[in-house]
């Protein structure tokens, strides 16, 4: 790729200078297996990988080395469906990372340690990179504002519903959203849902709690977690569109039930479910796989 073809694209898309696609090297461009891990960091959780890390971290300073990664990498690699099914040419599972993402995480002679830290600040901003890069396929720019309708119909991208049923949804937030009332949402609202999306298994446990106490969902109930559990101030506006979506009988209630499975497949991005989504699984997978690679420091 050329250098005006690489600076054509940065500008279709928007990307900043500190884009962590232009960090990686090569104009941007990756291999294959750094895509498959790419998609790995997209679909798993950062707690799941935060464990991992210090599973693996044998000295508890906070870094790993990049056979140590290579072994977290692969690990939740492989309790991932589109992860585990690609295959390299010869046949075999993809192992590690290489070639850009390893030199960013690492350095060219792959000597030096990574955090913790730095490894979840690269997840985080590829996360809300991708999330830009979704609004703005609208032919949005960053003071722009995405429709009700365009914000409903990318929540639903992966429910996973009947046409009809899924038709129906939009609908109501057509009809609800007209005139006066379509204000949009903005750029800075839509990620702040996104980041209260990334803590779902949590939201999922508390919305739990309301359910066995009785209490119903509301709009403020739901405002109330997402500031308790992910730490974020939802708009009013989004969190009303939310409840165009999904409360069928317009009564003011959520089916908790119902929104976290959606919003679960939504956080998926259609990368499939987890070969298993227990926690336990994926402890058990790293302290088998830790007493593979250091089996002297885990005999217990």
């Amino acid at each position: 790729m050329t250098q005006t073809m690489t600076e054509q694209l940065i500008g279709e898309l928007g990307l900043r200078e500190d884009s962590v696609f232009l960090k990686l090297g090569s104009s941007g461009l990756i291999s294959f297996s750094d895509y498959i891990f790419l998609l790995t960091l997209l679909s798993t959780s950062s707690r799941h990988f935060e464990v991992a890390f210090r599973m693996f971290d044998f000295n508890g300073d906070g870094d790993v080395d990049a056979e140590e990664f290579d072994q977290v990498a692969t690990l939740l690699r492989q309790n991932t469906t589109h992860g585990s099914r690609h295959r390299d040419t010869t046949g075999n599972s993809y192992k590690g990372v290489n070639s850009a993402l390893s030199t960013y995480f690492f350095g060219p002679n792959r000597d030096q340690k990574l955090t913790i830290d730095k490894f979840l600040d690269f997840q985080k901003q590829l996360k809300e990179e991708i999330l830009t890069l979704e609004f703005r396929r609208k032919g949005l720019s960053d003071n722009a504002k995405l429709s009700e309708v365009d914000f409903a119909e990318m929540l639903l991208a992966y429910a996973g519903y009947p046409d009809k049923r899924k038709t129906r949804m939009i609908k109501r937030v057509r009809k609800g959203y007209q005139g006066e009332k379509n204000i949009g949402i903005s750029l800075k609202d839509y990620l702040d849902f996104f980041h209260f999306l990334n803590s779902i298994n949590d939201v999922d446990t508390a919305l739990t709690f309301y359910h066995i106490a009785g209490a119903s969902i509301e709009p403020s109930t739901l405002k109330h977690v997402a500031r308790t559990v992910a730490h974020v101030e939802l708009a009013d506006h989004v969190v009303e569109v939310v409840f165009t979506i999904f409360d069928e009988n317009q009564d003011g209630q959520l089916s908790n039930r119902e929104f976290v499975a959606v919003m679960k497949n939504r956080m998926m991005r259609g990368l499939e479910k987890p070969k298993d989504t227990g926690f336990i699984k994926l402890i058990e997978s790293s302290i088998k796989c830790a007493k593979q690679t250091k089996p002297a420091l885990l005999d217990f």
